[in-house]
């Protein structure tokens, strides 16, 4: 016997909220780990890390760790170019990774934007988030940090 089910409810988090204030895109803006550097620091020495850890490396167990919003501004700490790269990245290629030691903190990977001159390190660094790539079935598009040269 077909027996007929309830529609899918909305999260608690949408009750309320019209059908644009529900839709993924929306959603996923309201992420704040989405389009921003969120990691955290350790209570007891102040260490730094992006992404997020549990337990501070420097202290173990005792270890109190608080969330940290970092400002996306450093320098290039290590740089390559990535000239063979994964399918996904194949319409960007030539293109440059590499690490960007943060004002604030920790040290971070990412793309690195090249605006018509070739980064260097210690070139000086913002993030920008940009559109990775579109998932070409669903059509789905991702987005990620990028450093972009100050």
């Amino acid at each position: 016997m077909w027996v007929e089910a309830e529609p899918p409810q909305w999260s608690i988090y949408t009750r309320g909220q019209t059908d644009m204030e529900r839709s993924s895109s929306s959603l996923w803006r309201k992420i704040r780990s989405r389009y921003n550097l969120v990691g955290n620091a350790c209570e007891n020495c102040n260490t730094p890390y992006f992404p997020q850890r549990i337990v501070c490396r420097k202290c173990g167990r005792k270890s109190r760790m608080v969330e940290k919003i970092y400002s996306g501004n450093g320098e290039v700490y290590s740089i390559t170019k990535i000239r063979t790269p994964p399918d996904t990245f194949r319409d960007e290629a030539p293109y440059y990774i590499g690490i960007v030691k943060l004002d604030d903190g920790p040290k971070v990977e990412g793309h690195i934007i090249e605006n018509g001159t070739e980064p260097k390190i210690g070139t000086r660094v913002r993030i920008r988030f940009r559109r990775m790539y579109v998932d070409g079935d669903e059509g789905l598009i991702y987005y990620h940090y990028k450093f972009e040269p100050v």
